[in-house]
């Protein structure tokens, strides 16, 4: 099998952290595996708290990894001496567009010098003409006019501002941009806009995607595979139209029925209870039950005896859960 652009590999994020209890670990990310192919978009959703922002961070090594392995066109990320990571290949080729454009912009930076600053700092271009020839080519692709670039953040709209984000990203051609809620600041209207170009950038530079979001019909819309996230873990994947028509996990069908529209009763499948928290006391043995089993409603006496594993139940279909196949239609 040849590489993947991305491999994910049994990835785990542990923060320590002090309670009333004592010492314990919070288990961020526990144990996510996946892959993303060249030119691939893939969508990874879940509940506010479930994980995406710090495997996201864990992704683009601004924190690094407890267990497991990243390997980018099949180098193991974790190798790489930290002194090195900023002038590192996977720094040029795995971009990063923020999830609110006014935050993430410098207010002393005009958009020129925002979507320049990644090819003086990593694309090692030196000349100012080639320089300009850049930053002006992608301001065309993003569809940003030319004579917005002196202007400064207070001078451009959100949706101007989130070209310069995705120009800042897109400029060095990197091979992956992962998006981290790209368009969730943004008016309704000028999302649609977004996606557009985004749909086209990915055309015009054929890059893969890994786009994070809690708007299901974005996901819906825009991705080629899903990832579905719950307490730090991946409990379905598959793909984006198959698990949107057919969910295998209840926590998925729980997601899917809350979007507006799809004609599923959302209060049929409303999840009872709180999450179990993530945090493990220090010396305390890993929990043996289902994740899920406080709020399941499919939940049977094989959930509180092992741990459901990612496993198989159709080509390209994965599930954590003991009673995948005996859920009733949806």
């Amino acid at each position: 099998m040849t590489a993947a652009l991305l491999e994910v590999m049994e990835v785990a994020k542990r923060f320590p952290v002090k309670t009333p209890q004592g010492k314990g670990e919070l288990h961020a990310v526990d144990g996510v595996t996946f892959r993303i192919e060249a030119g691939e978009t893939v969508g990874l959703v879940g509940e506010s708290g479930c994980g995406k922002s710090t495997l996201v961070r864990l992704l683009t090594r601004t924190l690094p990894v407890s267990d497991g392995q990243i390997r980018f066109l099949g180098a193991d990320l974790g190798l790489v001496d930290p002194r090195d990571m900023p002038t590192h290949k996977s720094r040029r080729e795995v971009q990063m567009v923020f999830q609110d454009p006014h935050d993430s912009l410098n207010p002393r930076y005009s958009a020129f010098d925002t979507i320049a600053e990644p090819l003086k700092l990593l694309g090692e271009v030196k000349d100012a003409q080639e320089i300009r020839r850049r930053v002006e080519e992608i301001a065309t692709l993003t569809g940003l006019p030319h004579e917005l670039l002196p202007r400064f953040p207070h001078q451009l709209s959100g949706g101007q501002k989130a070209r310069v984000g995705i120009a800042r990203a897109a400029v060095l051609r990197p091979r992956l941009l992962v998006l981290d809620e790209p368009t969730a600041a943004l008016d309704v209207s000028v999302q649609v806009v977004i996606l557009q170009l985004l749909r086209e950038l990915k055309r015009e530079l054929g890059m893969s995607f890994l786009f994070v979001s809690h708007d299901l019909n974005v996901v819906r819309l825009l991705c080629d595979r899903v990832l579905v996230m719950y307490l730090g873990s991946v409990v379905e994947s598959g793909p984006a139209a198959q698990v949107f028509a057919n969910p295998r996990h209840p926590y998925t069908r729980a997601l899917i029925a809350s979007i507006p529209g799809t004609g599923h009763d959302a209060l049929q499948h409303l999840l009872p209870g709180e999450p179990q928290s993530p945090i493990r006391m220090q010396g305390a043995a890993a929990s043996t039950r289902c994740r899920f089993l406080g709020r399941c409603p499919h939940a049977a006496g094989e959930c509180e005896q092992a741990l459901p594993l990612l496993q198989q139940v159709a080509p390209q279909r994965e599930v954590a859960c003991h009673r995948a196949e005996a859920l009733p239609e949806f």
